[in-house]
């Protein structure tokens, strides 16, 4: 055996493999970003219904051409508390079937002949693309030529991986040593294992394409193969949900146990056809006979139809397998702290870092998550000044310490996030997100502020007059309709909206002006006391400023605009 020759055919097989998995990642980024409206619409159609869920999940990862990519963000859903385990299963069914488009892909591009080779035709897509990115200068351009040359490095991958599969079939010693591995459940874990490595299933499937085109491996032996990088590509949903919380755990599991049931079966039908035909049927034979002379397209279509049969045998029993992994994963964990009282992000993952553009939209609903808290901590900041009830003043601090949790780790998920492609649209509206953070967070301050002029009040037996707590009511009243127009100015874009809060903020701005006045009236006439009426006033301006950090938040849609 010459070992130069060993050598450089397991260099070029790294190097394809390489170029290949940076061609998906390529690929997957820039269509996440070209797609980001149509993916935020898709995503948020998930309901109750089985097959909408199943058909999201397949069409959102032929998209995006990353069943991982899909899985992780599901997972990262379910730990935000904005999708259910079934919700999840039925889109993690889908994304196995929305997967195989590469396999396809990859039999298209290996089909050859007389004329020229559909590879090296994609892969000339490799230098178009390049241009076109280099050359362009508005953004929407720029993503098309990232695809483009994401399609092309794939078949240059691919490219590769066949120079070195064809060296290997040179070789006897190598050949001899696949010929030997026939056991169905080795090739299963071989393919697992390999798959849990590389982690990507579309890798490992493309390899075995190029191995059964090559001659060196059975279209059996890819079957299997490819059966077992449906198992190892759990690991990367595995590794996610670990990290979340216990509905993530379940999710990851939900995503193994339904790969290695779709497996087991599979298995034993593999295992039962020899025996009951005589060795006349197999899984190999029947593909052979319905594609035939075109084996990267019978491992191609075996792997479509596994998947979707495979959901179609699960999707019954979905209830059960939930059912199943929530004994594995019990609803008590020994010295686990109650998730009402972490502080934590509810509409945000760190895995939704995977699917960028779905995480932009996250952001937003995160963003409208602490918008609510705050303006609930300034309800209930009003509530102790004017009544010197300090009941609620724990729920006050733990509302307070997750407006600080907020502020500090969604800043930190937008830093990371705008590190990723993504269009001009959303990089605006990142960039405005952690000015609006800060405002809120402001907000959350002054009702503090206001909180410890209870405190003073209630120490020194002491409290404001009836009148002024009429005029402090009416103020809030003001506050809440502010709120309702800036929110909805903020959610939807809405200009008609801003003009409105425009307008209310205005009249707080008066109503503040006239509380001072107020106050200089009621202290000569001895109503009350200057320690009071400093109080009242560093409420009135902090409820003021309030009012200006809330109309920041409408203001910000004008950069979207």
């Amino acid at each position: 055996m010459n070992s130069i020759m060993v050598a450089t055919a397991i260099l070029n097989l790294l190097a394809g493999i390489g170029i290949f998995l940076v061609a998906c990642s390529m690929m997957s980024s820039n269509l996440e970003a070209l797609s980001s409206d149509g993916l935020k619409v898709l995503f948020s159609k998930v309901s109750k219904s089985k097959w909408l869920g199943v058909g999201i999940g397949a069409v959102g990862t032929a998209a995006i051409q990353s069943s991982g990519a899909t899985t992780v963000m599901t997972i990262g859903f379910v730990n935000a508390g904005i999708m259910s385990l079934y919700q999840a299963a039925t889109i993690i069914y889908g994304a196995n079937i929305g997967t195989t488009i590469t396999g396809q892909i990859v039999a298209l591009g290996m089909i050859s002949g007389d004329r020229l080779s559909t590879t090296i035709m994609f892969s000339g897509l490799a230098g178009v693309g390049s241009f076109i990115k280099l050359f362009s200068k508005k953004d929407t351009p720029k993503l098309w030529g990232g695809i483009l040359s994401g399609f092309g490095m794939l078949f240059v991958g691919l490219s590769i991986m066949s120079g070195a599969m064809e060296s290997f079939a040179e070789l006897d010693a190598v050949k001899a040593f696949l010929a030997s591995i026939t056991n169905m459940f080795l090739l299963v874990i071989i393919g697992a294992v390999l798959t849990a490595i590389v982690q990507s299933s579309s890798v490992m499937t493309s390899v075995a394409i190029t191995m059964l085109v090559a001659g060196l491996i059975t279209l059996d032996q890819g079957i299997f193969l490819t059966m077992g990088s449906n198992i190892g590509s759990c690991v990367v949903a595995l590794l996610a949900g670990l990290s979340g919380s216990k509905n993530a755990k379940r999710t990851s599991f939900i995503h193994l146990l339904f790969n290695v049931s779709g497996v087991v079966v599979f298995l034993f039908v593999g295992f039962i056809l020899p025996l009951a035909s005589g060795g006349s049927i197999s899984y190999g034979g029947i593909f052979e006979s319905l594609f035939p002379s075109a084996p990267q397209t019978q491992l191609a279509m075996f792997h479509t139809v596994f998947n979707v049969l495979t959901v179609l045998l699960i999707m019954p029993a979905t209830n059960i397998l939930i059912n199943i992994v929530k004994r594995i994963v019990p609803d008590i964990e020994r010295d686990e702290v109650p998730e009402t009282k972490k502080e934590r992000l509810y509409y945000v993952d760190e895995n939704m870092l995977k699917t960028p553009v779905i995480a932009v939209k996250q952001v937003k609903n995160e963003i409208v998550n602490m918008a609510d808290i705050a303006l609930r901590n300034f309800a209930t900041s009003l509530d102790i000044v004017c009544t010197l009830d300090f009941t609620a003043k724990e729920e006050f601090e733990g509302n307070e310490k997750q407006l600080n949790f907020i502020n500090r780790e969604l800043v930190k998920f937008i830093i990371e996030l705008s590190k990723a492609p993504l269009n001009e649209k959303d990089h605006t509206y990142l960039s405005s997100a952690i000015r609006t953070i800060s405002d809120l967070e402001r907000v959350g301050d002054y009702a503090e502020n206001i909180v410890g002029y209870a405190k003073s009040l209630s120490e020194a037996g002491d409290g404001f007059s009836t009148s002024a707590i009429a005029e402090i009511r009416y103020v809030q009243e003001n506050i809440n309709t502010l709120f309702e127009n800036v929110m909805k100015a903020y959610i939807n874009i809405d200009f008609e909206a801003l003009e409105a809060a425009y307008k209310v903020e205005d009249e707080i701005d008066r109503l503040t002006g006239r509380m001072e006045q107020n106050h200089i009236i009621r202290l000569e006439e001895g109503i009350c006391t200057p320690i009071v009426g400093a109080h009242y006033l560093s409420l009135s301006a902090n409820t003021e400023r309030i009012a200006d950090h809330l109309i920041n938040v409408a203001k910000s849609i004008k950069q979207l605009a």
